[in-house]
């Protein structure tokens, strides 16, 4: 390693499955179950309001691994592959120098129970042990992925703490400086089994009595019987970083070595409504976000609303890569460095497969229109985009900060639909390059 070397930070990205950003301590979660990742809280940088581009496991990947809108590389919804000419994330890393890994959770490849062949894994080519949907492969406690030659790699342990284990064995094999992915599948639930779970002896703890988040309460869902195992994911998943924390200090590489931790997507347990995700509310497009090491050690959090889009420049950033113009995002130093001030922020979300729909999260508002007579769902005629567009959705999140007020059609609120509505189209005219035509809720206002 050069002196050089030295100098530049080595990049871990952990990215869970279906976290709601509120089981964090740091975002207010009253179980202290992320001691680990609230103390990385107070030594770097939180996005406080960090809003997913695409609220589903594939098009959120492609989003991260191209810096780009999933519609914009063809993986608007699951199951699709994502073109390899558009893997820029790690191709960057590795043209400057980087040695790149990946474990985990791919699901980009349309491979499914397939190993996930060379040409389809971003250049991740130092350490691969992934599967493109581990969910076919795997069990909650066993099951396997596949290793850079397409042979599975057994487990017979919690799957969190196996993708752990493989993570530590990369961390201790890469070359520095290095820029390694560790996507786990939890919390999400396991599909196939209609149920979470978590390690034995990790739910009980929550069983009796369990805090249950304000968008939750006395709605529909299947909450009450997934909470404590959940919650119980979550705390493994925490002390599991720490675990790739203990390795790190244990090579003498911690403090040369950026953590950005994530999920996809939220999780509002089938409330809004059947869906665990895939639709505009807070509980689905609000994340985590955390980053700490070189560049993010001040404190200094980002408080406005802040899509995830801008997550890998701002790695790329951090690691001093130039970030391709490709890529829509920007990077978040200059406001972590309080070069630029922390305003007016706001975050385009795209949603496929329960529907054809887009939203604009800003600091107070939340406006989200769907096509009509389109289909998102992968198991029908599937579209991306819509000509025309409803409004269906408009919160007012300083006032009803749990979405139970939908002001949608309200004649006093027109003058704001009407604002957020020509700064929604602005969003699909730039990275869509389309101009539909956004109607007016006429159904009467719904109050709910």
């Amino acid at each position: 390693m050069t002196d050089d070397d030295h100098d530049r930070p080595n990049v871990i990205a952990v990215v869970t499955d279906q976290q709601r950003w509120d089981t964090v301590g740091v975002y207010g979660c009253p179980l202290d179950l992320t001691p680990t990742l609230d103390t990385l809280a107070a030594q770097g940088s939180v996005l406080t309001q960090a809003i997913t581009p695409q609220p589903l496991c594939g098009p959120f990947r492609a989003a991260f691994q191209s810096g780009k809108y999933a519609s914009e590389v063809d993986v608007w919804r699951d199951a699709v592959r994502m073109p390899s000419d558009e893997l820029h994330l790690s191709r960057q890393f590795k043209d400057a120098g980087y040695d790149v890994g990946y474990v985990g959770n791919w699901h980009i490849a349309g491979t499914f129970d397939n190993p996930v062949p060379e040409q389809s894994r971003g250049g991740y080519e130092d350490f691969w042990i992934a599967a493109d949907v581990p969910e076919f492969t795997t069990q909650p406690t066993e099951g396997h992925l596949f290793d850079a030659d397409g042979n599975p790699v057994k487990f017979e342990r919690y799957r969190v703490d196996a993708f752990t284990a493989f993570a530590c064995e990369a961390i201790e094999s890469l070359s520095e400086p290095f820029f390694l992915v560790v996507a786990y599948v939890e919390p999400h639930n396991q599909n196939d089994m209609w149920s979470y779970v978590a390690p034995d002896g990790y739910a009980e703890p929550y069983q009796k009595r369990p805090y249950v988040p304000e968008d939750l309460q006395d709605r529909p869902g299947d909450w009450y019987e997934a909470l404590p195992d959940y919650y119980g994911m979550v705390e493994r998943i925490d002390e599991c970083v720490d675990n790739l924390l203990e390795v790190l200090s244990d090579r003498g590489i911690r403090d040369r070595t950026i953590i950005a931790y994530t999920s996809d997507h939220g999780c509002h347990f089938r409330t809004r409504p059947g869906e665990y995700k895939r639709d505009p509310h807070e509980s689905a497009i609000r994340v985590p976000a955390i980053l700490v090491g070189p560049g993010f050690d001040k404190g200094v959090d980002v408080t406005q609303p802040t899509s995830m889009i801008n997550l890998p420049p701002t790695l790329l950033d951090a690691a001093g890569i130039d970030v391709p113009n490709e890529m829509h995002g920007e990077s978040l130093l200059p406001i972590i460095r309080r070069d630029v001030p922390d305003v007016n922020g706001e975050a385009f979300i795209q949603i496929s497969e329960s529907q054809v729909g887009r939203a604009l999260r800003t600091d107070r508002w939340k406006y989200a229109v769907a096509a009509s007579s389109l289909t998102g769902w992968r198991g029908g005629s599937a579209e991306k985009s819509s000509d025309v567009y409803v409004e269906r959705y408009l919160y007012d999140l300083e006032r009803d900060p749990h979405e139970q007020v939908n002001l949608v059609g309200h004649p006093d609120f027109r003058s704001i639909a009407d604002d957020l509505r020509d700064r929604i189209l602005a969003y699909i005219q730039e990275i869509e390059d389309e101009s539909p035509r956004i109607k007016p809720y006429e159904g009467g206002y719904t109050g709910f």
